[in-house]
């Protein structure tokens, strides 16, 4: 992000400064008025009453809370499944953990005049081919990173339904959770029927209120997990930044009231179809997104000089590794080449698709909308 977080969180963060009690160790669970306020907002969204000491846990970020989880729970050997392609941060915090990823693409179906994120879909009987006794733990990313997929009701409920039959853990990476578009239902997999004993959802403020830096994220779910994760906490960070779960905790309990929310969701809105404008304007196929801030570009149809002195770094990599970087080079507007979120097997599914990210203010959009039409001279 290139803009900063909402002048109340911000103003929120210089008081809780000079606050003494905000400038040493919180508890290790985080501090009391963040718990509370994740109660406040989260309980109607979960249909139940959160316990702010046992079903909440304030982490130094969504990834320390997640590699908390896996640490709590992972034993050497441990399967993990990971859908494809998947938030880079998994695949380390798994294996760092001892546990082994086993990958399941979502697979392309982009059909019709104007394709959307929901057309990457789950071959369910490959899913559940993927389970073995040794599965320990599934990760639903929703809305998804990169695709910008909000997993249908339908799917959620088929995820579940697995994770019930084979005992398996339920992490839920909903990061995105405030940020759908198109009248389209954020589903939290917890609230299905028979799921909340066995998922933990993971939050972030940074996210939430274009505070990245900040490092404050919580996960909620049943003491079952937040017990072990809640140990795991405590020797990986002790705690986490103390005044600014005081001014996340604020940015909480005041954004119904000053309609942050809904402002929010119209602003990257504005940036969604700035993007995308200049995609249509091309004529290029991409991926429609439904949620988060990313939009997959269909770049098989870029072409670039025989002889073009691409970098060693890139050379040997996918397809799309060089078309992001001739994009750049050429055209200035940097992206993320798609086969980086996919294991070897499966990365030509990635090769024809770059991430571009709509995380900016308008104007640094049109500017690279404008740069973006320099791409005209090398499409076939």
């Amino acid at each position: 992000m290139n803009f900063p977080p909402p002048a109340f969180v911000r103003e929120a963060a210089e008081k809780a400064l000079s606050v003494t009690a905000a400038n040493h160790y919180s508890h290790p669970k985080g501090r009391l008025r963040l718990r509370e306020a994740i109660k406040k907002v989260y309980s109607p969204q979960f249909g139940r009453d959160l316990d702010v000491e046992t079903e909440i846990q304030v982490t130094s970020g969504a990834n320390e809370g997640q590699y908390s989880v896996f640490t709590a729970f992972l034993e050497p050997g441990d399967e993990v499944i990971l859908f494809e392609p998947f938030f880079d941060q998994y695949l380390p915090s798994v294996v760092f953990n001892g546990g082994v990823p086993v990958y399941v693409p979502l697979h392309p179906k982009l059909t019709g005049a104007k394709p959307t994120s929901n057309d990457w879909v789950i071959d369910f009987d490959e899913l559940s081919r993927s389970i073995t006794p040794r599965t320990k733990m599934i990760i639903v990313n929703t809305p998804h990173n990169p695709v910008g997929k909000v997993f249908t009701r339908e799917e959620l409920e088929k995820i579940a339904a697995l994770a019930e039959q084979h005992n398996l853990i339920v992490m839920s990476d909903e990061v995105y959770d405030f940020l759908v578009f198109d009248n389209k239902e954020h589903v939290r997999i917890a609230t299905l029927p028979g799921m909340w004993d066995r998922t933990v959802t993971v939050g972030s403020a940074g996210k939430l209120f274009s505070a990245t830096g900040w490092r404050v994220g919580w996960l909620i779910g049943p003491p079952s997990i937040i017990r072990p994760t809640l140990a795991a906490c405590t020797r990986i960070v002790f705690c986490s930044n103390s005044p600014l779960q005081e001014a996340t905790a604020v940015g909480l309990e005041e954004m119904e009231e000053r309609g942050y929310l809904p402002q929010a969701v119209k602003e990257y809105d504005e940036r969604r179809l700035t993007l995308t404008a200049a995609f249509d304007k091309l004529g290029m196929t991409y991926s429609h997104p439904e949620g988060t801030y990313f939009v997959l570009l269909d770049i098989s149809t870029v072409h670039w000089p025989e002889n073009y002195p691409f970098p060693e770094s890139v050379q040997g990599r996918g397809r799309d590794f060089k078309a992001c970087w001739f994009i750049a080079m050429e055209v200035g507007v940097s992206t993320i080449p798609v086969s980086e979120f996919y294991c070897e097997e499966h990365c030509s599914i990635g090769e024809n698709y770059a991430r571009f990210a709509f995380c900016k203010d308008v104007d640094t959009l049109k500017r690279a909308t404008e740069r973006l039409q320099g791409l005209r001279r090398f499409l076939r």
